[in-house]
């Protein structure tokens, strides 16, 4: 295991996760919102995720079902990571907010979300 450390523009969020040493898997969705934002996954267990500054930074927007909380920073509107509805016990963190991004090696897997149940199911 390494420790990663991130965050958003401004740097008045601040994140650490764990993740294995190797490719990092990584999902790259096509919904609405991922689509539009470039998110890329970093799907982290709530144990490997470490927000270090920024919690009364943070906003909250909520559609749809309302599952998810896409958490986003208050002064630069950058959303570095959020809770998804796929795994609400944990974290998604968005790999371009690595701060080594352009030095880390990555597996990227598609993942359809704009038919999120099947491709859900599919993900196991």
């Amino acid at each position: 295991m390494k420790t990663l450390s991130g965050g958003c523009h401004c740097k008045a969020v601040r994140f650490e996760v764990d993740v294995e040493d190797g490719p990092i898997p990584l999902l790259d969705c096509n919904c609405s919102m991922c689509a539009a934002t470039g998110f890329l996954h970093l799907i982290a267990a709530k144990a490997e995720f470490r927000l270090l500054s920024g919690d009364d930074n943070l906003g909250e927007y909520r559609f749809g079902e309302g599952i998810a909380r896409h958490l986003f920073c208050k002064t630069c509107g950058i959303k570095s990571f959020y809770v998804p509805r796929s795994h609400p016990d944990g974290y998604s963190v968005n790999a371009r907010c690595l701060d080594d991004y352009a030095s880390l090696t990555f597996a990227v897997e598609a993942f359809d979300g704009r038919n999120w149940e099947a491709a859900r199911e599919r993900l196991g």
